[in-house]
């Protein structure tokens, strides 16, 4: 076995060591500091504002960043995760999406994980196409969880809006290991957050209208037709409640208190072509009072609907749990303040951000005010407004899809404004390029918003790269936006879709390097290897057990503890590969040629493939991520024999 060097170093910590003492004797000692940075002679002149912001998102060769951006992969079904301000894509993470270097959605452990919290229906529907989950995803909204309103680094949480489900990513091992599918509820978008005293709750927009419970009719009659809101247990990753709405939920946010979540509503027509979601010159947003909904549950005011508690929550409604204020036609995000008082509400169709103070929610729900009193500022800011973020010194950031622009406003002076006092609010609009859609400062949504950086997910584009035909990248973009102008630093090709991002501090994180043997994720080869007598980490052996065959193997570079193995024509075989390598970095992996089985098995892990054993013939099995200097030679044979041999 693989033993951790004695002095503790990483590879990193070798490779940057090595890099720095070569440039300083390649450059004639002229390196100073950290590496990469070069004392030169003379005095240089003195950089513009754009150099100088520039320069800040250069991390050297063997340096680190100082944030982790949490990237939607979109319809690529994956979270990605990048480091700010280099915005160098680390990692990603394949969540709704099968992955080919990591066997998710080939492996057990995966695939009990995406098929383990579908619903009834779909369980039904997916095996009659011979599938245990779905093979497609939607990834928008990655949001990490809180305490005290402030990011604590135990989970991430998206949202997959075309399969109506919602994953959580563990962030000690950056690795997905619950998905659940949100019964009643339809094309899940907006994700927001409980922030105190903890995230206790995910809150789940459901966006389009469907009969609620969805069985085969009521084509011809939409008025019969809900969204439903969600609040998903964090911990437990099963729906607590559920309330039923009127109109097309999309964005929402919670507050710093843990009383109230409000979401944009547009269609509060309820029509179903775009001539009659858009007849109103009014949409709404809708306030849902947490307290007031349990209470409700707890006295058994609701329906049972598919085993979920559902409440009423339509305008219609006489529970108390909602309230409906009627602001601009479509109003898109949904954006709580770090400073805890205010709430912003983006326009889309309309060039105004609404502002709204939470405090004045209580009164709203006791009956002493109307909605539109716990309006505080009504702002225009541009054409498109769709998403508003904050520096946490007083200034908003919101997103103009219309106008490519992002615009810098002032939270106080809008407030004043409304109030009829002579002052302008804009402080500074900036190009981008082009149709940006959501736009996120570093640490924004939490009470440490520290106003360094703001990234702007834009939709196109168009010149800004090399032509790669006619599928053209995505462009996320860096803004630094810790001085008085905002300044664009860097532009950045994305794929397949950089819907949201979140940025937090890298301090929040404290992943692991090797995992631990008794991880949950590896409960399904223990609970095997129990039955069988077997120790992972240590033995290598082949148990058949009629027509099925299990396989245990160690894996230690550069070698297989289980060099051969033969199985017959229609066995049922399963595969558990062991990494005993505690080296840092060290991951092995599992493919057999011309079976597409690909599993990665990262230090002291274990994973495990189950495949029917069909086609006959001598298959290699190699290790595909790179180990060793004799890695390619890390290799065995399976033999699959004709049945009756």
């Amino acid at each position: 076995m693989s033993k951790p060097n004695e002095q503790g170093l990483s590879r990193r910590d070798l490779l940057g060591s090595g890099l720095t003492v070569a440039t300083v004797a390649g450059s004639g000692g002229l390196l100073a500091g950290g590496a990469g940075s070069l004392a030169l002679s003379g005095t240089p002149a003195k950089a513009s504002e754009q150099e100088e912001a520039e320069q800040k998102t250069h991390v050297p060769p063997g340096k680190l960043d100082e944030y982790y951006g949490f990237w939607s992969g979109g319809h690529s079904g994956e979270l990605r995760i990048l480091g700010l301000p280099s915005m160098r894509e680390l990692i990603r993470i394949p969540v709704f999406n099968r992955c080919s270097a990591t066997g998710w959605g080939i492996t057990n452990e995966s695939l009990e994980i995406l098929s383990e919290g579908l619903t009834p229906e779909s369980r039904e529907y997916l095996a009659s196409l011979g599938q245990k989950t779905f093979h497609n995803g939607d990834l928008h909204h990655p949001r990490p969880s809180y305490t005290d309103g402030a990011y604590d680094g135990r989970y991430v949480f998206v949202n997959d809006k075309a399969n109506s489900r919602i994953a959580r990513i563990r962030l000690d091992v950056m690795k997905c290991d619950k998905i659940l599918q949100i019964p009643n509820a339809h094309s899940i978008h907006g994700l927001r957050l409980q922030r105190y005293p903890r995230t206790g709750y995910v809150f789940c927009n459901g966006e389009n209208r469907v009969p609620v419970p969805n069985v085969g009719r009521y084509l011809d009659e939409p008025k019969k037709w809900n969204s439903v809101f969600s609040a998903i247990d964090g911990d437990t990753m099963q729906v607590a409640w559920q309330v039923i709405v009127s109109g097309n939920l999309d964005n929402n946010d919670g507050d710093y208190q843990g009383k109230y979540v409000a979401s944009t509503c547009y269609n509060a027509e309820e029509g179903i072509t775009v001539a009659e979601m858009m007849s109103s010159d009014k949409d709404h947003i809708v306030v849902f009072n947490i307290k007031a909904i349990e209470d409700a549950v707890k006295a058994g005011k609701y329906q049972e609907i598919n085993g979920v508690k559902v409440v009423d929550g339509r305008k219609t409604s006489d529970l108390n749990v909602t309230r409906y204020i009627p602001v601009a036609n479509s109003p898109h995000g949904c954006n709580a303040a770090p400073d805890g008082k205010h709430l912003v509400i983006n326009g889309k169709l309309s060039p105004t951000v609404t502002i709204f103070a939470w405090d004045k929610f209580d009164d709203l729900f006791a009956g002493k005010i109307k909605g539109e009193e716990t309006i505080v500022g009504n702002l225009e800011v541009g054409l498109g407004p769709l998403h508003t973020t904050f520096d946490g010194r007083g200034n908003c950031y919101t997103s103009l899809f219309l106008d490519s622009q992002v615009v810098k406003w002032n939270l106080e002076d809008a407030v004043r404004a409304y109030k009829g006092e002579k002052v302008n609010p804009i402080r500074q609009k900036i190009d981008v390029h082009y149709q940006i859609g959501h736009v996120n400062a570093s640490q924004a949504e939490t009470k440490e918003a520290d106003g360094k950086w703001a990234v702007a997910l834009c939709k196109f584009s168009k010149d800004r790269f090399l032509n790669v035909g006619p599928l053209k990248p995505e462009n996320d973009q860096l803004i630094d936006i810790s001085g008085d102008k905002m300044v664009l630093v860097h532009d950045g090709p994305t794929f397949a879709e950089p819907h949201d991002a979140t940025i937090l501090h890298a301090s929040k994180l404290k992943p692991v390097e090797i995992w631990k043997r008794d991880d949950p994720l590896f409960e399904f080869a223990r609970s095997w290897a129990k039955k069988d007598g077997i120790t992972l980490e240590a033995d290598n052996k082949v148990i058949r057990d009629g027509d099925k065959v299990r396989v245990y193997m160690t894996s230690s570079a550069p070698s297989y503890g289980v060099p051969q193995f033969k199985v017959r024509k229609g066995d049922e075989v399963t595969v558990f590969v062991t990494n005993v390598d505690d080296v840092v970095d060290l991951t092995h992996g599992f493919t057999i040629v011309d079976y597409g089985i690909a599993m990665e098995v990262a230090p002291q892990a274990t994973a495990s493939v189950t495949f029917k054993a069909n086609r006959v013939g001598v298959h290699y099995y190699y290790c595909q991520w790179f180990c060793h200097a004799l890695h390619m030679e890390m290799l065995g044979q399976m033999l699959v024999e004709e049945a009756g041999a």
